[in-house]
């Protein structure tokens, strides 16, 4: 689909690189020419990945453990990363999620929502933001959002909330820092599935046949959000800036993702709470 380089040069740091969505992002872009920097909370699954990515592909794989909820742990990692060289491109990709009845929500349960995705992803901007401008240095952000900030979504408020906050981040900033060399791109995923957010967003009891309401039918792959985020954030893309890819198969047309959950019984929310609980 694309040119072999066309990230040829890039230095590309993705936050929540090391499983999921992330990695394959993070895959797609070695395989086009980048380098790449995986940043993530778990060492362990970080080196795994990235030794896992060097035998695949060959590239410049390096990760960075660092806790994106504290704004001065992201700071001293942004110091780390830019003695050898200024990252390119920020892929805010981590984030935290699960279902709840909002009214059951404790605060802190509804901080480690808002902890990584709102908090984490405003600290990484803002450390990348401030070095690129007062380097001179052009950049992209590319924020991984949700279709919840078109719809809203009902039972995961603190993600929608969060999500939403970043899309007005992205559309400010394009404006600030667009004269500055600093692009600000968005894409809200619809379904595409990983163990980790199948195991916190389709528990048991939820309805199966959800892909085949679709309008295309079926999940996304992996392949063709990473596609898309290699484009957005190439030169090829260079003219678009503060705006937001819907990639759903136009399921946001037809629901927001959570009016089944409306008909969930008392029992059935315990449930869900104490497995939560648990895990």
């Amino acid at each position: 689909m694309f040119e072999k380089d066309l990230l040829a040069g890039k230095r590309i740091l993705v936050t929540g690189g090391g499983s999921g969505l992330g990695a394959a992002m993070g895959r797609r872009f070695i395989e086009l020419g980048a380098e790449l920097i995986i940043c993530g909370r778990r060492l362990e699954l970080l080196e795994a990945t990235a030794t896992q990515m060097r035998s695949e592909f060959g590239g410049r794989v390096s990760v960075a453990r660092c806790d994106i909820r504290d704004g001065a742990a992201v700071d001293a990692m942004m110091d780390q990363v830019w003695r050898e060289a200024p990252i390119d491109v920020l892929v805010n990709n981590a984030a935290a999620t699960f279902l709840a009845q909002t009214e059951h929500l404790s605060f802190r349960a509804a901080d480690a929502i808002l902890g990584p995705t709102l908090h984490g992803t405003m600290y990484c901007t803002l450390a990348a933001g401030k070095r690129w401008i007062e380097g001179r240095h052009s950049g992209v952000v590319l924020s991984i959002l949700s279709t919840s900030t078109i719809t809203g979504r009902a039972f995961t408020v603190p993600s929608a909330m969060a999500k939403s906050a970043i899309l007005a981040m992205t559309k400010s900033l394009a404006v600030e820092w667009g004269p500055k060399g600093v692009r600000t791109v968005a894409i809200a995923p619809g379904a595409f599935p990983t163990p980790g957010a199948s195991g916190q967003l389709r528990p048991e009891g939820r309805d199966a046949s959800w892909a085949h309401r679709n309008p295309l039918g079926r999940a996304g792959e992996h392949s063709e959000l990473a596609n898309l985020a290699s484009f957005l954030i190439s030169e090829q893309a260079g003219y678009i800036n503060g705006e937001m890819v819907v990639q759903d198969g136009g399921s946001h047309l037809r629901s927001s993702g959570a009016e089944d959950l409306l008909q969930w019984t008392d029992a059935q929310w315990q449930k869900q709470r104490e497995g939560r609980t648990k895990g």
